[in-house]
């Protein structure tokens, strides 16, 4: 871990916030409990705890990994509905197929990206190719969920696939942190996802002892999960580790400080940045989907049971209600 990576950081822009910018206080710290997901694979659930208040626009986060598999041993998942929001798939080692039954889809690896706007609705299924069922090996990525303005709930699905090496890379003015700007924008660096409710995405990676102060937009909340590692948060310097998340207040600026000593497994502090602006609407959550409204939900059952979400390819030997 990572993929995405340079030899020498200071050959890249370097951002910080001004000095005058109001740090982020930190408001709370959640530890992610862990379980499984799809035909098994491990997961943290990054956002467990948190009140919605301070995740909107983001819904969920799953930690996937990481595990090293033996052969015979990887896992995804079966075919399911989603409607009226997106997916981010980030992988950081491994490698995923995605499929839906739109025929879109495609691989996903070593610091890729998929978002797939699932809007009104599709059936989809993501596993690890056949090769890596095989052979086994290192897997490890986040699924991040997105909510959809009322406005675009509907829309027809759409995928955008960013691959690790089109990310927009930046530092820190001491070269300490390497930033990797997956969507949205750093101070007005832009990254390549493209989203329908603005948010900022990074992948940090601090070396021990770094510490980042980043300009942060004030109409974003602001979000701070730990990947891997030991370090602090915010200017009052609240203990991380791995499977936590960082909730911040208001504020121009949020601040990451990376620990002195961190274990041999885990030589530097990596940590998920996320920030959106809310969309302050009714939510209506259940399993694959997410309305505004419960008769909106009811509907979106009623469309899946009846193959209004598509049906499965049939070079999967499998029927409409196969799932």
């Amino acid at each position: 871990m990572p993929a995405v990576t340079v030899e020498n950081p200071l050959t890249l822009p370097r951002v910080a916030a001004p000095a005058e910018a109001r740090r982020r206080p930190v408001l709370a710290v959640t530890t992610a409990p862990s379980g499984f997901e799809g035909e098994g694979f491990p997961v943290r659930r990054a956002f467990a705890g948190i009140d919605y208040q301070h995740l909107d626009p983001f819904i969920m986060m799953d930690q996937m990994g990481e595990v090293d598999y033996a052969p015979g041993e990887p896992k995804g998942t079966p075919w399911h509905p989603h409607r009226g929001f997106e997916t981010v798939t980030y992988i950081i080692d491994g490698i995923f197929d995605h499929q839906d039954s739109q025929g879109g889809g495609g691989t996903i690896t070593n610091g890729d990206t998929q978002w797939m706007t699932a809007g009104s609705g599709l059936l989809h299924i993501e596993a690890p190719p056949e090769s890596l069922v095989m052979s086994g090996g290192l897997f490890h990525g986040l699924q991040l969920w997105v909510n959809l303005p009322a406005k675009d709930k509907m829309m027809a699905p759409r995928y955008q696939d960013i691959r690790g090496g089109n990310v927009q890379l930046l530092t820190t003015p001491d070269g300490g942190a390497l930033l990797r700007v997956i969507a949205g924008e750093l101070d007005g660096h832009q990254g390549p996802g493209i989203t329908h409710t603005p948010i900022t995405m990074i992948h940090a990676t601090l070396a021990p002892g770094a510490e980042i102060t980043l300009p942060w937009r004030e109409d974003f909340n602001g979000l701070a999960y730990v990947l891997a590692g030991r370090g602090t948060v915010g200017a009052e310097r609240r203990p991380v580790q791995v499977g936590q998340t960082a909730v911040f207040g208001d504020g121009g600026s949020l601040t990451v400080r990376a620990d002195e000593k961190q274990d041999s497994h885990t030589p530097e502090l990596e940590v998920v940045l996320l920030g959106g602006a809310p969309i302050r609407e009714p939510m209506a959550h259940y399993g694959p989907f997410v309305m505004n409204t419960r008769k909106e939900l009811q509907q979106a059952f009623e469309d899946f049971q009846k193959g209004r979400l598509g049906t499965v390819p049939a070079v999967h030997g499998m029927s409409e209600g196969g799932l």
